[in-house]
């Protein structure tokens, strides 16, 4: 558990965190809508719309991030290629962790939807 803490922190805490907001509470929605047996529609389409949000969201902060990267490196000039990969590995972990949400997001909808299916 603390790898993922420090992955939410190399990751930029204020993004990656809204995202594991996200995920929180489309998880939170998935269970609801479980109890429910997929009776509620809007339960699905908030969950659909959550997972999307995660990966805008996420995209957001790389590019945030490499916008300021890219401005460090304009002022030093001169950077090697490792620190450059390091920076960039940084800046794929906020749309990484969005795409994860958006594909637990998806996988919640279709079980909703398969389980409204069952119950008529």
């Amino acid at each position: 558990m603390k790898w993922f803490f420090g992955i939410l922190q190399t990751g930029g805490i204020f993004f990656m965190s809204v995202v594991l907001i996200i995920l929180l509470i489309i998880l939170f929605l998935f269970v609801k809508g479980i109890i429910e047996k997929g009776e509620n529609p809007k339960t699905a389409k908030y969950i659909s719309y959550l997972g999307t949000f995660a990966i805008v969201w996420g995209i957001l902060g790389q590019t945030v991030g490499m916008i300021e990267a890219f401005g460090v490196i304009e002022q030093v000039e001169d950077i090697s290629p490792s620190l450059l990969a390091g920076g960039l590995k940084v800046s794929a972990y906020a749309p990484a962790f969005g795409f994860i949400t958006f594909l637990i997001s998806r996988i919640g909808k279709i079980v909703l939807l398969i389980l409204k299916k069952d119950t008529k």
